[in-house]
């Protein structure tokens, strides 16, 4: 089947990022194992190929509007999903060592065949919830960059993800453009976990009137041990 990719590569384009034929197919691979997943498997409510390309693909790639990402090597996508905004962001960034980590094992053994199909390296895919996987030591305070776009409040987020990052590196969060009350009622809790905001940066997705936002959290210390809560109470019981 033809697609046409123009959108998704002048989108690219518009990062400063430059698409090669085999990303592009890999992205491709990744678009058609998504939409035949999800024929049996709730993975996603958006399937049309051009909505896809915005709303997942260049969504997910938007991160280096907030990101140098020359200074990151090993990075962590927690509540991965159907894999965003991890797999978009292996396929554009192949050196890079990526951990996508979620809590239904289905979504990880998809996530599995996407990595075998695509013949991605360096990356492995992981089940667990955020907070029993960061007792392991080594995935706590050891990432150069966290991720996340999972649907969250912030303060809850930013306990499941700034325990995984280490100090002087980053957490960032993919928001819809209304974040600023959140932002506001997050930062205590941030503290409280050792990072600080040091930018929003607020966007619209090429080719389409979607207003997004990267929320950037850098680690200044270390998160105390109690943090993550046991598992649930973040969410149930943000930091306030």
């Amino acid at each position: 089947m033809e697609y046409n990719v123009k959108p998704l590569i002048d989108g690219c384009k518009n990062f400063g990022i430059t698409l090669s034929d085999e990303q592009v197919e890999q992205l491709i691979i990744y678009y058609e194992n998504l939409i035949e997943k999800n024929k049996v498997m709730n993975l996603t409510g958006i399937t049309d190929f051009q909505d896809v390309l915005i709303k997942h693909f260049l969504d997910s790639l938007s991160i280096v509007k907030a990101m140098d990402m020359k200074n990151v090597n090993k990075i962590l996508d927690i509540g991965t999903g159907a894999g965003f905004p991890g797999i978009p962001l292996k396929i554009v960034f192949p050196e890079k060592e990526f951990v996508l980590l979620d809590s239904l094992n289905k979504r990880i053994k998809f996530i599995q065949e996407i990595i075998d199909k695509c013949r991605l390296k360096k990356i492995i895919a992981v089940h667990g919830r955020a907070e029993e996987i960061v007792k392991k030591k080594e995935y706590r305070e050891a990432f150069d960059l966290c991720v996340s776009r999972a649907v969250a409040n912030l303060s809850s987020l930013s306990e499941y993800c700034l325990p995984y990052v280490r100090i002087g590196a980053y957490f960032v969060s993919y928001k819809s453009a209304n974040i600023d009350m959140e932002l506001e009622n997050s930062k205590n809790a941030i503290k409280i976990l050792g990072g600080e905001i040091r930018n929003k940066v607020s966007f619209i997705l090429p080719n389409s009137d979607i207003e997004r936002c990267l929320i950037l959290i850098e680690k200044m210390k270390a998160t105390p041990a109690k943090y993550p809560r046991k598992a649930g109470l973040p969410s149930k019981e943000p930091l306030q």
